[in-house]
């Protein structure tokens, strides 16, 4: 039986015949309800069963928690189409998910089961996938993309690290940052690919002229550079060297992303949204390379990588296969841009919550209301049509 006839002779629940339709929605499901409790935590209002401090907690759970459902859901879509094999559906697909949630489960309540079971239930979720990817990659020969389960694997160790350092210190800090570094370049490792890629596309049916210059040895040498700028502030935080690396990697992004053509989308803001989620990384660059000088507060270029680039890219990301693989139009409606912007909102209250402390009070209820409202949004919105079958035609 060839692999089309395969899918088609699928007969179990649609939630379960795509990676991205289970950890999609309940991925934005869960970033929107774990923001929603996030500021009560922080205001001490709420408390929680978990061994971390609230301040990990929330950082853990955005990283390791919400972050690594929704790269599963896009790694799980796209290695079919890298490697000619069938995803992955099913009963194994129903596994990893309740592997998932099992996770956020041990980490808001490790306090009664122990930090160390936690780690081991939570640290499970992202093994599997790296041993997931790895097999399905190895079996399709598609080695180029190998570099994708290096990255995976290397979430996983800054998940262990995390573990091990908030209950050994009290605080996860290399842990934290390690993670930001990973999925960072993981988001330009995979943008790197999707954005020109879909530029092209488009540009070619509905404006010929200037396109995406094609990968080369240029967005290699960005994306060393870029690995060299966080191995510095992961290892001196402060300094001018590591503020002299962290500036020439944003000001290589800023070049990368102008060779993408994306002053010539405006018309289509499902591909506008993927050049402005990758507009953040650069802007998360040069913000880092100042608070290395101790000219602003490290979180205002922190939440410009986790809240902006993170938040936009994974939302552009998700609509844009939503619709694509359920058999949609692929067009952003009214609902779909004011998610958008609303995402965009809150990464923006959120970093000059950063830049302006005297006003981070409202600031952050802002910042916290938008992300929630936007995640909350598409499961809203897009939940329909990720637990019911392809729509035909």
């Amino acid at each position: 039986m060839g692999t089309m006839a395969q899918l088609r002779a699928y007969r179990g629940p649609a939630l379960l015949s795509y990676g991205f339709r289970p950890f999609f929605l309940f991925g934005a499901l869960y970033a929107g309800l774990a923001m929603a409790a996030w500021l009560p935590v922080f205001q001490g209002e709420l408390a929680l069963a978990s061994a971390f401090a609230p301040i990990d907690w929330h950082v853990h759970e955005m990283l390791y928690g919400y972050l690594p459902a929704v790269i599963t859901g896009f790694l799980f879509t796209a290695i079919p189409n890298w490697t000619g094999r069938l995803p992955i559906k099913g009963t194994p697909l129903l596994t990893l998910v309740m592997v998932w949630i099992a996770g956020r489960l041990a980490v808001t309540l490790s306090a009664w089961i122990g930090w160390a079971a936690a780690a081991v239930i939570d640290g499970a979720f992202l093994a599997l996938v790296a041993a997931m990817v790895a097999r399905e990659i190895l079996a399709g020969r598609n080695w180029n993309n190998l570099k994708v389960v290096v990255l995976i694997a290397l979430l996983f160790a800054g998940n262990v690290a995390f573990h091990l350092e908030a209950h050994g210190q009290g605080q996860a800090w290399y842990g934290a940052r390690a993670g930001i570094a990973v999925v960072i370049l993981l988001i330009m490792v995979i943008g790197g690919r999707i954005i020109p890629s879909f530029t092209t596309n488009w540009l070619k049916r509905n404006k010929p002229g200037r396109l995406p210059v094609p990968f080369n040895r240029f967005d290699s040498a960005v994306l060393g550079l870029s690995a060299v700028a966080f191995m510095a502030w992961l290892a001196l935080p402060a300094g001018a060297l590591p503020a002299t690396i962290l500036a020439l990697a944003g000001a290589a992004n800023i070049a990368r992303l102008a060779r993408w053509a994306g002053d010539r989308t405006l018309a289509d803001r499902l591909l506008l949204i993927l050049h402005v989620g990758y507009a953040f990384v650069p802007l998360g660059f040069l913000l880092m390379a100042a608070a290395s000088l101790g000219l602003i507060a490290e979180s205002a270029a922190l939440h410009a990588w986790t809240a902006g680039a993170v938040g936009v890219m994974t939302l552009a990301v998700m609509t844009r296969v939503s619709l694509g693989h359920t058999g949609r139009e692929l067009a952003a409606s009214g609902t779909t841009q004011a998610i958008y912007a609303v995402v965009i909102v809150g990464a923006l209250a959120r970093i000059c919550a950063g830049l302006h402390p005297e006003w981070s009070g409202p600031l952050l209820h802002i910042a916290a209301t938008a992300w929630a409202a936007a995640f909350l949004g598409f499961a809203a919105v897009y939940g329909p049509a990720l637990w019911r079958p392809r729509a035909k035609g």
